[in-house]
């Protein structure tokens, strides 16, 4: 029996004064080092085009940036994380959080997006709009316009045997809501998933 121990997982800052500290993820002790460095290298760049995006060519006008992350699922080789990043900039009305996630196939020795969860073909846009149409309805979340379907490539990350669908602030509810989060269980989606992908592996007891 084959045992998938976790990935070793080390915090680093990055600072430029006590109200702008950034905190990330850094894996370590993997035997796969190409990989190691891979998986290293796309946090790194997705967190710097996080800053690059808050900050744009207003730096000088930052007052507040933090950054930090949530490790969301680190077994049965997948590997989720969430990157959040907080901005407030000088005489705003308030400031602005983006969380941006990142999976990775520990197995597949790749980085995943949304489709690649599910077997070609299927249609899973539509089966994760329809169940988030009924979380929607029954949680009474207030939407700014009428929800029709994710994106193909929309914001996800996968916390042990949920796929959590989510967006962005404005995106789809008023700021005061927050992000709108969405977990749907593994097997609400088992026929069309993928079984020897991340979420195949989470499916199995």
């Amino acid at each position: 029996m084959a045992i998938n121990f976790p990935v070793g997982i080390k915090t680093v800052t990055i600072s430029s004064g006590p109200t702008k500290v950034v905190y990330y993820p850094r894996v370590k002790g993997m035997q796969n080092k190409q990989l190691q460095q891979f998986i290293n290298s796309t946090i790194v760049r997705q967190n710097q085009q996080i800053i690059n995006e808050q900050t744009g060519n207003m730096d000088t006008t930052v007052v507040d940036l933090y950054g930090y992350y949530e490790i969301k699922n680190n077994q049965r080789d997948v590997l989720s994380l969430s990157l959040n990043n907080y901005v407030y900039h000088y005489h705003a009305a308030h400031g602005m959080t983006v969380i941006k996630s990142l999976t990775f196939d520990l197995q597949k020795r790749r980085q995943v997006e949304l489709k690649d969860l599910f077997k070609p073909g299927s249609d899973y846009v539509k089966r994760i709009s329809e169940l988030i149409k009924v979380q929607i309805k029954e949680r009474d979340i207030p939407l700014l316009v009428d929800f029709k379907a994710i994106r193909p490539d929309q914001d996800f990350y996968i916390a042990d045997k949920a796929l959590i669908i989510y967006f962005q602030l404005y995106e789809i509810t008023p700021y005061a809501y927050g992000f709108p989060m969405f977990p749907i269980s593994v097997y609400a989606l088992q026929d069309i998933i993928d079984e020897n992908g991340p979420l195949g592996r989470m499916a199995v007891n």
